[in-house]
């Protein structure tokens, strides 16, 4: 055989495998691409190119809570160093301020006069004061009892109404709701429960009445109260079951009627419990003051009879201290009332108005200076209405390349700037030096709040993330078609396709989209090619 015919053998060799390949091997590449739905984060992204500028944003608050009677300054105001920039109203305090001053001299007249004495007229004065509180003591004390008195006949007459209602109901159970269906096991339960609560009511009543003791009285009102709260709402369920179904016509309107009345008088019942826990509160409190208030006096008049000692004169002594320092605490805060400018910058931000209560530590007015570095970005009218001031940012600057840095949209210039015609606002960002050194920027110096090294007019892309979405279903943007203003899917049935309409949300940054509803997590949609 020569090389001629060799060769021509080889080549008839290849076209045949060439051609199994084609027949049997190869198969067509399907036109499209299968993609489960799952569950994913989505977030919406601004990107822009900004520049760094030189500046800071300090965010004032007053040290005290108060009603700003004042602010001097407002947005875009420039201001210089120790400039007033608002203040609160220091009515209160300047009450306080007096108030504290007369303490003072109060306690220095009693220091005074226990250095020189009393006359027997001052005596006679403080006698007559322990008589009085003498006879208000006695007078609390025949109230409380009264209180408690009056106390066990409204826990008598609650029960009784208790035991009515109960009465009632049982009644009516026996008249319509004896049998099995759904509406008379409800109501056979809310009697039980209606019953339950008027015999453990019962129980403290006859404790409070054996042993007529102040407690026993508390704890039987407590319980009563308690009863009635859940006889009340029993009785609400009961009168609507009168109302299902069949019972709607059977059930007489009297025997509605007397549910109702039931309920009305359980309300009063609640309503005199109230009133009686209410009196002996403040019966107690009013004995309570008289008791101090004798005591107080009978103090006052031994400390007047006796010959000054050297304690009771430190006391006197400590007391004016004591009102010297809350004169000058006073008047610390009566300064302190005020904010002003710690350097020289411009008022971007004033978050509340004249009149209105500012808390404590709440900022208040937003100061930029022009230390030490911000980034200044155009944002699309478009793009701006995603973004709000708090917004986190990924920063990346040219002399950094390689590293991405943290930062946050601060604040968003209202008016709006013509670029070649086209709307756009300025936000300011600022560097986030502890979320970036948890990132890969340890080998970056930082100095205050930006990297070392940094330079005004350097150029930053940014990346604001606008808003986020955890564990939601997500779907890429290139499988929904749009259809008659409705998104449309493909989705995979075995060896067939279902076209299906789906609700969408989000629509990420990154293509991705939020599935609302119509599809389930697992099932896959084309895409095509």
């Amino acid at each position: 055989m020569n090389k001629k015919t060799i060769i021509a053998i080889i080549v008839i060799v290849i076209l045949v495998i060439f051609g199994v390949y084609k027949v049997f091997i190869q198969k067509e590449k399907p036109g499209f691409t299968l993609i489960k739905v799952s569950r994913g984060t989505i977030s919406q992204e601004v990107s822009e190119t900004g520049t760094v500028e030189k500046g800071e944003e300090i965010k004032l608050a007053f040290e005290n809570t108060g009603k700003i009677e004042k602010i001097y300054v407002k947005i875009g105001d420039e201001v210089e160093t120790n400039t007033k920039l608002a203040e609160l109203n220091t009515n209160q305090l300047s009450i306080q301020l007096k108030e504290a001053e007369a303490s003072l001299g109060v306690a220095q007249a009693n220091l005074d006069k226990l250095l020189v004495g009393v006359s027997p007229e001052e005596i006679k004065v403080y006698q007559t004061d322990i008589q009085n509180s003498q006879i208000s003591l006695e007078t609390a004390k025949e109230n409380l009892i009264q209180a408690y008195d009056d106390a066990l006949n409204i826990l008598d007459d609650s029960y009784l109404k208790l035991f009515n209602a109960f009465n009632a109901v049982d009644i009516i159970y026996k008249k319509y709701f004896t049998g099995s269906d759904q509406e008379s096991i409800k109501f056979k339960e809310n009697k039980i429960i209606i019953e339950t609560s008027a015999s453990r009511a019962k129980y403290y009543l006859d404790i409070a009445k054996t042993e007529n003791k102040n407690e026993n009285v508390d704890n039987a009102l407590s319980e009563m109260k308690n009863s009635c709260n859940i006889t009340s709402s029993s009785l609400a369920i009961l009168r609507t079951v009168c109302d299902d179904g069949i019972y709607y016509s059977s059930v007489s309107s009297t025997d509605k009627t007397s549910i109702d009345t039931q309920r009305t008088n359980i309300s009063t019942a609640l309503t005199n419990i109230t009133n009686s826990h209410q009196l002996i509160s403040s019966t107690k409190l009013t004995l309570k003051s008289a008791e101090g208030q004798l005591q107080k006096d009978q103090d006052e008049l031994a400390l007047l009879i006796a010959k000054p000692r050297q304690e009771d004169i430190d006391l006197y002594q400590a007391q004016i201290k004591q009102a010297e320092a809350q004169i000058e605490l006073i008047k610390d805060q009566i300064a302190k009332s005020a904010i002003f400018s710690p350097l020289k910058g411009q008022i971007t931000k004033i978050n509340k108005k004249e009149g209105e209560i500012v808390q404590a530590t709440e900022q208040f007015i937003y100061l930029i200076s022009a230390n030490p570095f911000q980034i200044k970005v155009d944002i699309y009218e478009e793009d701006v209405v995603k973004l709000s001031v708090g917004n986190e940012v990924d920063i990346t600057l040219t002399a950094f390349p390689d590293k991405i840095l943290k930062g946050k949209l601060v604040f968003i210039d209202p008016a709006e700037k013509l670029v070649e015609g086209v709307v756009y606002y300025e936000a300011t960002i600022d560097f986030d030096v502890s979320a970036s050194s948890t990132s890969t920027l340890s080998e970056i110096e930082w100095v205050e709040d930006y990297p070392q090294g940094i330079k005004p007019g350097m150029t930053a892309d940014v990346i604001i993330k606008s808003f986020s979405k955890n564990d939601v279903l997500v779907i890429p943007g290139a499988a929904i078609e749009q259809k008659g203003g409705k998104a449309m899917v493909q989705v995979s049935k075995g060896k067939n396709f279902e076209e299906r309409e789906i609700e969408i949300g989000l629509k990420g940054s990154d293509d991705m989209v939020e599935v609302i509803s119509g599809l389930s997590e697992g099932e896959e949609v084309i895409i095509k090619d």
